[in-house]
């Protein structure tokens, strides 16, 4: 890489991996906001989901604020709003307080994707490689947050910690306002300088051509993996403490270290994803990944309560499954989008992934709250299944948009 690629991929290395550490480090601090605060888990599953859901639905106006401001200004107003988000919320005095915050980290973090993405595409040279470290940034960030977070709450009080977990942020916005690089530098002399025709009927217009059947149907099935991961992961260090039966030396929440442990695998589920995109039509690999994560909610809750090993093995195998289908759908986009239209296509990715799914963070809640874990469980089932039927409908059918989309 050169120096310009380098500046970009270290920024959006760092910013990546931030975005990734405040998500999910959230369910972590909700196993000590539902004893601090006494709310319901129907109560603070809605709050949070709220946030969640502005980090999906953030993302369509984001990819068109990158179009008019340019990456580098969103990358920088991202950190610093999740910064102060982080501050704010080490100051909350109440569960309204934290939801306020929340409010502003998922506004903040939701333009962070199609700047970065938008940054890598138009100025690093060796894209694939930039793409390449960006994920592993992301990565880490999934898999070290939710633990750092754990860590530190032994030693600290969780509005400290709040703060303690802003500083990166607010280093990284200084970064990225000092770094010093080429924005357009892999774009090619003969590109047009001059920005696309923008507008609501632009906008309108080419989401009419992009909605094919295809890409509805791939839509769909990303807003059904998006309910599963949010659905699943948001009470889950909660659930987890109470089936680990080994004795630990310290009194802490036990849950906390096996779901980080569980996202750590998903390091694994990621890379394997992306080697399956390789191998043949992404759709089958689709359809094989929610029908695993239909079998692992059926049989999670049974193999954890058969002791820690039971416990540990299923959680190694919810933290597999539960990542590689995301490089999967990922790719499953790219074909049934044009090439043209690629950009706007992840933003309404984005919109289904972390939009529609933050309603799983509201569904879990509800159905914790009134009915239990396996009735939980159960639906995530029945969402998985759903996901499975429409990615073998695409894989079976190839419908109008498929495949020959790339060359539209």
């Amino acid at each position: 890489m050169n120096s310009n690629d380098r500046s970009i991929v270290g920024l959006v290395m760092v910013a990546h991996g931030l975005v990734h550490t405040y998500e999910l480090s959230i369910p972590i601090f909700m196993t000590v906001w539902l004893a601090e605060f006494g709310v319901s888990e129907a109560v603070l599953g809605g709050l949070v989901g709220t946030g969640y859901f502005l980090f999906g639905v953030g993302a369509l106006p984001g990819g068109v604020f990158v179009d008019r401001f340019g990456a580098r200004r969103l990358i920088a107003g991202c950190l610093a709003g999740m910064g102060g988000a982080f501050v704010l919320l080490g100051v909350a005095p109440g569960v309204w307080t934290v939801a306020g915050a929340l409010v502003l980290w998922g506004a903040a973090a939701s333009v962070y994707h199609p700047a970065g993405l938008s940054l890598i595409s138009t100025g690093v040279q060796q894209r694939g490689r930039g793409l390449a470290w960006h994920g592993i940034a992301g990565n880490v960030g999934i898999a070290g947050g939710p633990l750092v977070t754990a860590l530190l709450l032994l030693a600290f009080d969780w509005s400290v910690v709040a703060w303690m977990l802003a500083v990166p942020a607010l280093g990284g916005t200084v970064l990225a306002l000092r770094a010093s690089f080429d924005e357009r530098a892999a774009v090619r002399a003969d590109s047009p300088e001059t920005p696309s025709p923008s507008g609501p009927r632009i906008f309108w217009q080419r989401t009419a051509t992009l909605f094919t059947v295809g890409f509805a149907v791939v839509f769909a099935a990303a807003a059904l993996s998006g309910l599963y991961y949010r659905g699943v992961l948001t009470f889950l260090p909660d659930l987890l403490t109470p089936l680990v039966t080994i004795d630990l030396p310290i009194d802490v929440e036990a849950g906390r270290y096996v779901y980080a442990g569980l996202l750590m695998v998903g390091i694994g589920g990621q890379y394997v994803g992306g080697r399956l995109t390789e191998w043949g039509r992404p759709e089958r690999g689709l359809a094989g990944a929610f029908g695993g994560l239909a079998v692992v909610a059926l049989l999670f809750l049974p193999v954890s309560e058969m002791g820690t090993a039971g416990l540990l093995g299923a959680s190694v195998v919810l933290g597999f499954v539960l990542f590689v289908i995301q490089p999967l759908y990922q790719a499953t986009v790219a074909e049934y989008s044009p090439a043209d239209a690629r950009g706007l296509s992840y933003g309404y990715t984005y919109l289904a992934v972390f939009g529609v799914g933050a309603l799983g963070a509201v569904l879990a809640g509800t159905l914790l709250q009134y009915a239990g874990p396996v009735l939980l469980f159960g639906v995530l089932a029945v969402i998985a299944g759903g996901g499975g039927g429409l990615s073998a409908w695409l894989a079976l059918h190839r419908p109008s948009g498929g495949r020959t989309a790339e060359a539209s």
